[in-house]
């Protein structure tokens, strides 16, 4: 997309998030579900059932001058079912932006790695993808040097699927490159995710 050469005059944004988050409405809200992952152990690949619970609450429209997104807070918090030792937990944003048609997702998780994803949508997709790759200086992935030298992640996609039943699924891969193997590792989760409480209204709209 092509923005406007005046890069401090803001756009008038509508209070309401809720109300203009495109494809991202039918994420809105607190969710649980039991997935799968698929990840990588000496032996080759090991796969687990997880437990989790992912809650994702409109925020204030956010504006970098002429740029205006729509968006939501996110936390996933996830077990292995029957424990409370924490298996995997991440924090970001999902971002739309009407103007270019396009979702962002900012990741952040403990183990000293953050992403930022995007890819095209229209604002009444049930289906979207956002994607990631190492190197790239907008859409990119940063490790820290452990992770980047043990279990370097070259590329991050998720595929996300708004359900006509009221739920939405996700797969996601993140493709690492650990030493001694010769190919790409393909570490997929997958779940879907049930509403179990509604979103709260961003702080402008209440």
């Amino acid at each position: 997309m092509e923005y406007s050469d005046d890069i401090y005059t803001e756009p008038v944004a509508d209070v309401d998030t809720l109300a203009n988050l495109g494809p991202l409405r039918a994420l809105a809200g607190v969710w649980e579900g039991t997935g799968i992952d698929d990840h990588p152990v000496v032996t080759g690949v090991e796969q687990d059932s997880y437990v989790e619970h992912y809650e994702l609450q409109p925020i204030d429209p956010q504006t970098n001058g002429p740029q205006l997104f729509y968006g939501l807070r996110y936390h996933t918090h996830i077990v292995k079912p029957g424990e409370v030792e924490t298996f995997h937990d991440q924090v970001g944003y999902w971002l739309w932006e009407p103007a270019a048609a396009t979702v962002t997702q900012t990741i952040a998780i403990p183990r000293g790695q953050v992403a930022m994803a995007s890819g095209p949508a229209e604002a009444g997709a049930t289906q979207f993808t956002v994607n990631a790759k190492l190197g790239s200086d907008i859409y990119g992935i940063l490790s820290n040097p452990f992770l980047d030298r043990a279990f370097k992640t070259t590329e991050f996609t998720i595929r996300v699927t708004a359900n006509a039943n009221g739920t939405w699924s996700y797969e996601q891969t993140t493709s690492l490159e650990i030493p001694g193997r010769d190919d790409v590792f393909h570490h997929i989760d997958r779940n879907t995710l049930t509403r179990v409480a509604e979103p709260t209204p961003n702080p402008l709209a209440s």
